[in-house]
């Protein structure tokens, strides 16, 4: 076993530092297992969340040396050890203790986004016909486990902190995955503009590459989101012809 030496952020919304703890490393070790360790021999009032251990609840997101990512899904074994291995909380949002941060900002977010909202059914027993392939587009997105990496890791919330206009690439996740399904009906561009934002993200796809289920947030979400806000809103012919159609009513 080797000892490696963890540099983890400790203190609340008012101040803190990183300090140092030294901890023994075995084979298949996680950081959450090393963070855990360490709460156990070293410090039992360490504030950490988490829940599944395996991935699928999202509850562990940390900075770790630096780059958002779920302390249970990443292995000590490709860590560098000959270092310390830095551990803090999430910058996009409040902190509340240790690596513990307020993300509830996220679920007031999404309870404004217009709900789905299918068309009537296409048969007497209340069943509808879709294709395979519009159903396949939409499932990518269903399997956002809401870890909110990409929103700390997108610099619109990180650095220059626009909670109040830009909802963020997990909210822009999830109205993809309702105006793309094949049987939703409601009209979310406009918000999507306004209260969303949607202008603010300049496709750096930063939140692709933290994204710990490989969902293709930018090019199968957001740049499809920007293409139908600025055919709406922006593309002179389509302005022209809603006018006519307009007028001949």
């Amino acid at each position: 076993m080797a000892t490696v030496t963890f540099n983890i952020w400790r203190g609340d919304h008012e101040g803190g530092k990183l300090e140092p703890y030294n901890t023994e490393i075995s084979e298949g070790m996680v950081v959450l297992d090393a963070v855990h360790q360490i709460q156990a021999e070293h410090a039992n009032d360490l504030a950490v969340r988490w829940n599944c251990k395996a991935g699928k609840c999202g509850s562990c997101s940390a900075e770790i040396n630096g780059r958002p990512k779920l302390m249970c899904m990443t292995r000590m074994s490709d860590m560098p050890t000959d270092k310390p291995v830095k551990v803090e909380p999430m910058k996009a949002f409040p902190l509340i203790k240790d690596l513990v941060t307020d993300v509830s900002w996220n679920y007031r977010v999404k309870q404004k986004i217009k709900k789905f909202k299918p068309r009537p059914p296409d048969h007497e027993d209340g069943t509808w016909r879709m294709f395979q392939a519009d159903i396949d587009r939409v499932q990518e997105f269903r399997k956002c486990i809401e870890c909110f990496l990409c929103q700390d890791v997108c610099h619109v919330l990180r650095e220059h902190q626009l909670h109040d206009t830009f909802i963020g690439p997990r909210q822009m996740v999830f109205n993809a995955a309702l105006e793309m399904h094949p049987l939703d009906t409601e009209d979310r561009l406009k918000n999507l503009k306004e209260e969303g934002g949607i202008g603010f993200c300049n496709i750096t796809k930063c939140c692709t590459t933290v994204c710990p289920e490989s969902i293709t947030i930018t090019d199968n979400a957001i740049i499809p989101l920007k293409e139908r806000v600025a055919d709406r809103f922006y593309d002179p012919l389509k302005k022209l012809f809603r006018l006519f159609k307009k007028n001949e009513k």
